[in-house]
Formats: C-alpha cells, sequence, structure tokens
C-alpha cells in the first residue's frame, strides 16, 4: 500500500487520502492531493475529502478535481462500477441490451478531467462486464443519449454533462430504460451500489482496451438521422418554411448545440438561422458569457442582439451548453428586445403544438380526451387554463423532466396521446420521441411557430397577447432568497405548518386570503377530500403551496443543489379580465405579503437575489 507522504492529524481525513492514492491512476490528481498533504493544506483536502459527491435523481454534478467530493477519473469509475452492478440485478438481459453513453465539451485541463475522458472511462467499466456500450464518438445534445436508449431498447443511459453550470463543473445524468430521467427508488439503489463498489474493477481504467472491444459501438451517424427523421413528424408547414424569409439568430452559447440545430432547421425545411460566430463552436471556458445560462436573459444574449440587429432579424433562439433548454428573445416595435420567461415559452409553444395537432386531418387521430399536456407544480398554469377549455387533459407533476418524462411514458404506456410539458426553467418537451427537455427539436418546432406568425403578420408578443386574452392572463414572479443556516430554512417552514397553534397553516396572508395549501413535505392538501397529496412526497425536502381567493397560487421551496428558498408566484385571471396593469399591481403586492409574512427577511436573516 502507498505511503502518505505526511499526516493531517485527523485519522478518517488520512484514511479516506491513502485509499485514494491507492486506487488513483490519474496523474494529475494524485500529484495534487499529495502536494496538499505536503503542504498540510488540511482545509483543502478537507473540501476535496470531507463527503462523497450525493448521487440522487439528476445523477451527480460537482466541480471537477481531486477527491471524492469532486468529478474526476476516479469517481467517474466508482460511480459507472455502481451503476452497472445495479443495472445487472435489475436486468437480466443487460448484456444483450446495452447501455449508451454521450458527453459535452467540458474539461477542466489542471485536472485532466473532461466529458470525452469521463465517457471512455465508463464505458470500459461496462466492457469489463461483457456490457454492450454505444458511445458517441463526438459530442452530442444531451436530448440525444434518451432518444438513442427509447430508439434501440437500452437498458439505460449515461450523458456526461454539467449542462448551464459554471466551467469547472461537471455531471452524470442517468437515463432508465424507459428513456426517462430516473426516479425513486433507483437513486437510492445505485448510490448504495457505489458505496459497495469502490475499489476499481481490474480493467476500470483500461481505455485503450475497451476502444478495441468488439463490445463498443458508435451509434452517432444513425442516431443523428433517426432523431431527424423522428422530429419531422412535428413539421406541418414544409412549404410555408422554404418560403419565409424570416430571420432568426441562434447561439450555442459555446456549447454542443450548434451543428444539431442547423440540421433540425434542415429537417423543416427552414432557412438555416444566423450564429453567433464567437459562441458557435464548442468551448470549455464560456470566454463571453459570466454564466453560460441562457436564463439569465440578456447578458448571455449581448452577441446575439449585436448579430440580430447588424442582419436586421427579429427573433433570437439560445440554448444552453447541453442544448436540452431553449431560451427565446424578440425584437420589439420599440427596438427593445423582450426575452420571454420560461413561464411564457410553455404558453406559446403549448398553444401551437395544441394548434397543429388540431389542425391535422390524419386518419386514427387520438380523440381529444385521450391528449395530455403536463407541466411541473411550479410552472405556470397555462396549460391548465387551455386544457378546460379545449377539453384536453393536464396534469401536473413534481418540479424536474424527471416526473415529467416518467408520467409521460405511463400515459403513453396506456395509449394516451402526449403532446407538450414543459418547466419553468426553460425547458421543453415538444416530441414525445424524446421523454426530457430537447432544446433542439423545440429550436426548429419555434422556428417553424415563428415563420406561421410572419405570414400572418403577427409576432409572438402579439401571439402571447392573444393567448391570455382567449384563456386568461397568467402573470409570474419568481425569486429566491440566499440562507445557508439550515435550521433557520427548517423553522420557517416549520412556523407556517404551525402558524396559530399545532398543525395550522395560514389563513390569510397580509390582506389575501387562502383558500387552499398543499404541503408537499408532509403529504397534506386541503383540497383533497381526505387531505392527502396526490403528488409524491418528500420529507427531505421543502415545499408548500398556497392558493388564494384572488387567482394567486405561490410555491416555496428549498433548492436541492443551492442555499436558496424559492418562490414561484403566478395570479391566473379569468378570461375577458385584461387590464394588465392592475393585475400585475395585484401580483406585486401578494409577493411583498408573502416576503413580509411567511419569508419575514430580516428576522431570519436572509440575502434577496442579487439583482
Amino acid at each position: 500500500m502507498e505511503k502518505c507522504p505526511e499526516s493531517t492529524g485527523d485519522s478518517s481525513l488520512d484514511q479516506a487520502i491513502q485509499q485514494w492514492l491507492q486506487y488513483d491512476k490519474n496523474p494529475q490528481t494524485a500529484a495534487a492531493v499529495r502536494n496538499m498533504v505536503k503542504e498540510g493544506a488540511v482545509l483543502e483536502l478537507q473540501k476535496c475529502f470531507g463527503s462523497r459527491m450525493e448521487f440522487g435523481t439528476a445523477g451527480l454534478r460537482a466541480a471537477m478535481g481531486p477527491g471524492v467530493s469532486c468529478m474526476n477519473d476516479l469517481t467517474i469509475i466508482q460511480t459507472t462500477q455502481g451503476f452497472c452492478h445495479y443495472l445487472e440485478q435489475c436486468f437480466t438481459d443487460l448484456k444483450q441490451r446495452g447501455v449508451v453513453i454521450g458527453f459535452d465539451a467540458r474539461a477542466h485541463p489542471p485536472s485532466g478531467g473532461s466529458s470525452k475522458r469521463f465517457s471512455s472511462l465508463a464505458a470500459a467499466v461496462f466492457i469489463s462486464r461483457g456490457v454492450p456500450v454505444y458511445v458517441f464518438s463526438d459530442i452530442t445534445p444531451t436530448p440525444y443519449v434518451p432518444y438513442t436508449v427509447s430508439h434501440l431498447g437500452l437498458c439505460a443511459g449515461v450523458m456526461v454533462t454539467a449542462s448551464h453550470n459554471p466551467k469547472q463543473d461537471n455531471g452524470y445524468k442517468v437515463y432508465w430504460a424507459n428513456g426517462a430521467q430516473i426516479i425513486p427508488p433507483h437513486d437510492k439503489g445505485i448510490a448504495a451500489a457505489i458505496e459497495e463498489n469502490l475499489e476499481p474493477w481490474p480493467e476500470s481504467w483500461d481505455t485503450d482496451g475497451a476502444l478495441k472491444s468488439s463490445l463498443l459501438k458508435d451509434p452517432y451517424q444513425e442516431i443523428h438521422r433517426e432523431y431527424c427523421r423522428s422530429i419531422q413528424q412535428h413539421c406541418f408547414h414544409r412549404e410555408l418554411n422554404k418560403n419565409s424569409e424570416v430571420k432568426i439568430v441562434h447561439t450555442s452559447v459555446h456549447g454542443v448545440g450548434h451543428i444539431f440545430v442547423q440540421a433540425a432547421f434542415k429537417a423543416f425545411d427552414l432557412q438555416p438561422p444566423y450564429a453567433v460566430e464567437e459562441q458557435k463552436d464548442p468551448d470549455p471556458e464560456f470566454p463571453t458569457v459570466k454564466y453560460p445560462n441562457p436564463e439569465e436573459g440578456e447578458g448571455v444574449l449581448t452577441l446575439s442582439f449585436t448579430l440580430a440587429d447588424k442582419k436586421g432579424a427579429t427573433v433570437i433562439l439560445a440554448n444552453d451548453p447541453d442544448a436540452d433548454r431553449l431560451a427565446v428573445a424578440e425584437k420589439q416595435k420599440s427596438g427593445k428586445w423582450k426575452v420571454f420567461s420560461g413561464n411564457e415559452l410553455g404558453a406559446l409553444l403549448g398553444w401551437w403544438v395544441f394548434h397543429c395537432w388540431k389542425q391535422q386531418k390524419v386518419e386514427g387521430k387520438a380523440s381529444i380526451k385521450d391528449v395530455y399536456m403536463l407541466s411541473s407544480t411550479v410552472s405556470s398554469k397555462i396549460l391548465r387554463a387551455i386544457a378546460v377549455k379545449e377539453g384536453f387533459h393536464f396534469e401536473e407533476t413534481l418540479t424536474g423532466f424527471k416526473w415529467m418524462g416518467n408520467r409521460a411514458r405511463d400515459l403513453m404506456d396506456q395509449g394516451k396521446t402526449v403532446l407538450f410539458a414543459f418547466e419553468e426553467a426553460i425547458g421543453y418537451m415538444c416530441c414525445p420521441a424524446v421523454l426530457d427537455k430537447d432544446g433542439v427539436s423545440a429550436a426548429a418546432i419555434a422556428g417553424e411557430f415563428i415563420s406561421y406568425l410572419a405570414s400572418k403578420n403577427i409576432t409572438l408578443s402579439q401571439q402571447l397577447t392573444s393567448i391570455y386574452e382567449e384563456y386568461g392572463y397568467h402573470i409570474t414572479k419568481n425569486s429566491y432568497f440566499i440562507c445557508h443556516d439550515q435550521e433557520t430554512i427548517k423553522q420557517l417552514f416549520e412556523r407556517l405548518r404551525n402558524y396559530s397553534g399545532e398543525n395550522s397553516y395560514p389563513k390569510e396572508c397580509g390582506s389575501f386570503t387562502v383558500t387552499a395549501v398543499r404541503d408537499l413535505t408532509t403529504g397534506y392538501d386541503s383540497n383533497q377530500s381526505d387531505n392527502k397529496a396526490v403528488l409524491p412526497t418528500s420529507k427531505s425536502s421543502q415545499m408548500i403551496t398556497f392558493t388564494f381567493a384572488n387567482g394567486g397560487v405561490a410555491t416555496m421551496r428549498t433548492s436541492g443543489t443551492e442555499p436558496k428558498i424559492k418562490y414561484y408566484t403566478e395570479l391566473c385571471a379569468a378570461p375577458g379580465n385584461s387590464d394588465l396593469n392592475q393585475l400585475k399591481t395585484e401580483l406585486d403586492d401578494l409577493v411583498d405579503a408573502i416576503v413580509e409574512h411567511f419569508y419575514q427577511p430580516q428576522k431570519n436573516s436572509l440575502t434577496p437575489r442579487p439583482e
């Protein structure tokens, strides 16, 4: 056993370091650990070895670097060994069906880590156990992995990506055999199997051997071709697309999206969008943006605005770096740009997908009572309003596309048609061939929608207004407070559960009357006859939704990955109530009341969201 150069004075930390140096064959991370020990950098070592990354329903996400709390060669091997072992227990035909692995363009030179390197190590682990592995030979968008699982009937998929996180991060996202992200109890099962398989198996480091194995296959060409073919089923105005003169700018924000969005536009016979030259090629340094997240809006789109103004384009489409999200901006008559919120875009795309379905004259088309749309519980209720008026079904799920993807699969297995699903964090499923958010198909479908509206001389903003006028205004206001003290967060939510005595929730908030409460931490729902929530509950996270007499809905929840207490508020007005300024004032007043009475930021020392 290799001896540690020095001792840190903390025996459990020394033990973790010793085990690390025994297992780690990456010279860069091993040297970094030795240097830290040599320099007596105990705080740094505690950061790297204090606690292993937690494997949850979103898989893993952390900074790249040495130690068990970071993404690196060894933690990727350990994670994949656990995942492989768990799959062996769940699937007797794993060695016949196999798994798929995709990766983005992230890289971290100081630790030698990169998405491509991690995907090779994951492949080596599976191949060492005789499992066939479909590894994309080049970067792909995240949606290609769930698409491949479904298309080839595989047991599972892994995507190595940290999506729109800062550049030093990476992640390991896991899909199940049904083509959707994993949900409980698989996360716990995989996490336990990782702990039982920490020592690298003899061939887990052998990426060269894996490359030569007959079990390794490259699905890139076939999947790219078939994906484009699948999304073409959602192209309804090919002639119009061919002749459209609409000018659109696209940015992939230094990620993988450029060639795939160009291909998707071609599949729809749309004119190719203008690419933002400085951001079109993958660059793990993300040099032109502070955060590579188009949800941040204007800061990420500055170069897109410049190019659009130069080319006379009126619409901008932006993907996040792994191309599973889509942001849209439109130039207004005033010359200013409007960046649509995730909820506004959900209203637009949901309306459009339904409009196209309704216009179709297809034999064997599902009847409207078998048609479904989904959104997460913190997203706008606009789809519910459309469903009520048009006669299809609308369902809410818990937050996150894993829940919508799994619910969509259940419904499709019952012979239902799932047209659309969305979450307010600019995630859209416009095509059920991918049971996850997909920014590539959403970009092409948005491109066709924009061309269709332009042929009628209508802008996206005008179309949004007419949706709200027909189905009722749905205006939202979302934000958060930062709080690093878990005890404060717990007390804040416990106070709401025992507001005027034990087990009593607030009946009013300032001048606003509360008409219903749903608590998905405890499983209470006052709207149900037995007071039991229909949606799954989780004691490990805080989440309470209040419904108000004026049509307001507010959800307060903690974040699984950040020290935030978020709030999502929406005012749902009845159709015909179109005094927008009055509605906005009313929502502002409601938010102020929630902050003052429920959050109590001064008393709880909460930091407001930095503007």
